[in-house]
């Protein structure tokens, strides 16, 4: 079976970090390896919060024990996402260079929880700072939001093809996707990139989403990739999985996967219902 370590957050209560990535990734038939940067009694963004960051330390002592029961050397990728301090960047680069030195080719999904509009930048900066220079070198796919992709390039994100021009200055070796990328008052995007393949899924902007669709989409599209999907095709099934699931949880505050199981657990593509304008072409560093 599959097999994938991810590193990310983990709540009590909610659907962010670890708590749909893990259901997300099982549903697809894959098995994960856990490690939480961070417990919490539910998202920072509710009034009420409690809970601690687990030392880099105690998760690199963890890896340890993995690798000394001989699981560490069956992981078949690897996945991060909420990172709070540079020391916890330092600790998923280190894992990912481990994992390599025996397995060269091993994919790598850097989600850069960094900010978002109009907030801004909601980690320690000197996280971020290591983030884009620790992580985004390493990783084979990267799945900012608008506004993150923007921090990272130095660029401003008004629309896909500022989107595009902002990709082309990431590694070229990246497959990228950018999600929240603005289109029109009422239509985001999510801006697909590859080695020879461009598209701009679009879907409707919606109010009130609840918390956790970049890590939902994250760990949808690795799974997709692992299961043996090109890149552009498992995103545009993660993006419709995704509305899917953001449609049957309007009004309850979180995500529910569980009210739509056959679109996290199918494994073939569902159809795309989300527009989508499509490219070929070769990505040329600007």
């Amino acid at each position: 079976m599959t097999r994938i370590l991810a590193i990310s957050s983990q709540v009590a209560h909610g659907s962010v970090g670890l708590s749909v990535i893990v259901p997300a990734l099982q549903g697809l038939g894959l098995e994960v390896m856990a490690l939480p940067t961070v417990l919490l009694s539910n998202h920072p963004g509710h009034a009420h919060v409690a809970g601690a960051r687990i030392a880099p330390g105690t998760l690199s002592a963890m890896v340890d024990a993995l690798a000394a029961n001989g699981w560490l050397a069956s992981i078949d990728a690897v996945l991060s996402g909420y990172l709070p301090t540079p020391e916890h960047v330092a600790f998923v680069a280190a894992t990912v260079r481990r994992l390599r030195s025996s397995q060269p080719n091993l994919p790598y999904l850097c989600d850069p929880v960094i900010g978002d509009w109009p907030k801004g930048i909601y980690i320690d900066e000197r996280a971020a700072l290591a983030i884009r220079d620790q992580l985004v070198p390493l990783a084979t796919m990267l799945t900012p939001n608008a506004f993150e992709l923007g921090w990272l390039t130095g660029c401003q994100i008004t629309d896909p093809a500022s989107a595009l021009a902002a990709i082309r200055l990431l590694p070229a070796a990246l497959h990228v996707v950018a999600t929240s990328v603005p289109v029109a008052a009422e239509v985001l995007a999510n801006v697909v990139v590859t080695d020879n393949h461009t598209a701009v899924l679009e879907v409707a902007r919606r109010s009130g989403v609840p918390h956790g669709t970049g890590d939902l989409l994250s760990a949808l599209l690795l799974g997709r990739v692992l299961n043996e999907a090109t890149f552009t095709t498992s995103t545009a099934a993660a993006v419709a999985a995704v509305e899917r699931i953001i449609g049957a949880s309007e009004g309850y505050g979180l995500l529910r996967l569980n009210a739509v199981p056959e679109a996290v657990g199918n494994r073939s593509t569902p159809p795309v219902d989300v527009g989508s304008r499509q490219g070929a072409g070769s990505r040329q560093r600007a």
